[in-house]
C-alpha cells in the first residue's frame, strides 16, 4: 500500500513537472502536433463559453487566477484554473507562488521540480511582454503531494481560494474514499485555508 502511495504521487509530479516545462520554454500547453490553428481557436471558444459555468470552492463564479502584471496561467492558458478532457493533471488549484511558506520553500523547491516558480512568462494582460510567475494553477494530486513534503497545511504557501476550481474538492472528495491518506489531508486543508464550513460537503456532493 505503502508502494502505491509513493507511485501515484510521484506520477503526479511528473505531470506538473511536463506540464511547466512545456509553459517556460515559451510553448503553450495546447500546442500539440495534433492540433491545427483552427482546432485551437475552437478550443479557446469552447472554454470562454464554458467560463460563466465554472465555480470556485464557494460555489461562486470562479476568478481569474492570474491577473495583471502577472504570468498567464491555467491549462487552457487563460488565467482560469480550468481544463480539458486530456488535462489528466487537473490544474484547479490556485496557488500564491510568491507568497512565503513557513519553511521557505517554494512550490517548485518543495515538489522537487525544476525552478519554474522563479521564471518570467507571457503577461495575462500582454502576451508581448514577460511577467513574474506569481498566482498559478497547479496540479490537485501534485498540491496534495505537495503538502505532505512540506510537512502539512500550514508549511504551504498561500491558497487563492476564489480562484480554486470546486472540482478539486469534488474529486478530493470521491478519492477520500479510496483510503488515500495524501488526498484526505488535501481536503482538509483546503477546507481549512478556504475557511469552508460543513456546507461544502453539501454543495460538492454529486
Amino acid at each position: 500500500m505503502q508502494t502505491m502511495t509513493i507511485n501515484k504521487a510521484s506520477m503526479a509530479l511528473l505531470l506538473c513537472v511536463a506540464t511547466a516545462a512545456a509553459a517556460s520554454s515559451g510553448d503553450s500547453v495546447l500546442l500539440r502536433a495534433s492540433k491545427s490553428g483552427k482546432e485551437l481557436d475552437e478550443t479557446t471558444k469552447k472554454v470562454k463559453s464554458m467560463e460563466t459555468s465554472k465555480k470556485n470552492v464557494y460555489g461562486r463564479d470562479l476568478q481569474m487566477c492570474s491577473t495583471e502584471g502577472m504570468a498567464l496561467t491555467g491549462f487552457t492558458r487563460d488565467g482560469r484554473c480550468v481544463e480539458e478532457q486530456d488535462d489528466v493533471g487537473s490544474h484547479h488549484i490556485c496557488i500564491d507562488l510568491a507568497s512565503i511558506a513557513s519553511t521557505g520553500k517554494n512550490f517548485c523547491d518543495v515538489t522537487e521540480q525544476p525552478d519554474w516558480c522563479e521564471d518570467k512568462m507571457a503577461c495575462s494582460d500582454d502576451s508581448e511582454e514577460k511577467c513574474p510567475v506569481q498566482n498559478w494553477c497547479v496540479c490537485q494530486w501534485a498540491f496534495a503531494a505537495y503538502i505532505e513534503k512540506a510537512g502539512g497545511c500550514d508549511a504551504i504557501q498561500e491558497i487563492n481560494c476564489e480562484a480554486t476550481n470546486i472540482e478539486a474538492l469534488i474529486a478530493y472528495k470521491k478519492k477520500k474514499k479510496g483510503g488515500d491518506h495524501n488526498i484526505a489531508n488535501a481536503l482538509k486543508c483546503l477546507k481549512e485555508r478556504c475557511k469552508l464550513d460543513a456546507d461544502v460537503d453539501y454543495a460538492i456532493a454529486r
